[in-house]
């Protein structure tokens, strides 16, 4: 897997080895990331997702080592080194040496991890309801990219796959439908485009903030509203956004399948314009 790493001023081919027992990091979870793309060249919202790694270490009371715009210049910089034609996945990281419980906020170090990551199948994806919920926001660190709020995502795609889906639909502690396990929810009725109030139990993300105002500048009705899984299985369209595959329709829900929508395309084929944009080279 070709990539580029950046560790403690020097620049890497393969992943350096950085943890041991004894670090924060590898026994309490204490590690905040984020994750954004590069295709062709182009590395949309690169930016957003370097500043929300400081917010994202500022909720796990660590105090970041570099500004967002170093952080930028450093990734713009791994991408330039390898193939233009690469899909990348790109993830600058903070993680925590020192601590007991909470870690010790002087002990942060930042990585950064460039490699190849091939963009998911445009086609779409096919998910059920998971029994497994999204925390709410006294429970875990839901305001910031934490590694430690993903294992029960993991849990849940992997009761999905054993069922024959490819993702899972996650609700919320109060029975509301939050996200898909790894990316932000949204269904188009009646040509309205409507996705999960941000209520604090998941990342309202960057991809889909772009989704609404490209919705916007289409003349497309956007509604933040409370879902129920019957208004899911009730929707003409069904869509996710998120950095790793941007938008991709949904094909099934439990047993109602779904036709890539006119909404969904024009979205996404909006996107793809809008990434134009961000050509690094």
């Amino acid at each position: 897997m070709a990539g580029k790493y950046f560790y403690n001023g020097d620049w890497y081919d393969e992943c350096p080895k950085v943890l041991g027992p004894s670090d924060h990091s590898f026994w309490m979870a204490s590690t905040v990331f984020d994750g954004a793309r590069s295709y062709r060249g182009m590395a949309p919202d690169l930016d957003l997702h370097c500043a929300r790694l400081g917010r994202s270490a500022l909720a796990l009371g660590y105090h970041p080592t570099m500004e967002s715009g170093e952080i930028l210049d450093l990734c713009q910089q791994a991408v330039r080194m390898l193939p233009k034609e690469s899909e990348l996945y790109i993830r600058p990281m903070y993680f925590a040496r020192e601590g007991f419980i909470d870690p010790d906020p002087d002990s942060a170090e930042f990585i950064l991890a460039v490699y190849d990551s091939q963009m998911p199948d445009a086609a779409g994806f096919t998910a059920h309801f998971s029994a497994l919920r999204r925390p709410a926001k006294d429970m875990a660190p839901t305001d910031a990219k934490a590694s430690c709020l993903y294992p029960n995502s993991g849990r849940a795609i992997v009761a999905a796959e054993k069922a024959g889906f490819d993702n899972a639909i996650m609700m919320d502690a109060n029975n509301n439908v939050a996200e898909f396990a790894n990316s932000n929810l949204w269904i188009v009725k009646d040509g309205v485009a409507l996705t999960p109030a941000a209520n604090g139990c998941f990342l309202a993300g960057i991809t889909r903030a772009r989704v609404m105002r490209l919705a916007d500048a289409a003349g497309i009705e956007v509604q933040e509203t409370y879902m129920s899984r019957q208004d899911v299985m009730d929707a003409d369209e069904v869509f996710n956004s998120g950095n790793y595959g941007k938008i991709l329709p949904v094909t099934r829900v439990e047993d109602r399948e779904f036709q890539p929508g006119t909404i969904t395309r024009k979205l996404r084929d909006m996107y793809m314009d809008y990434s134009r944009a961000s050509q690094l080279f």
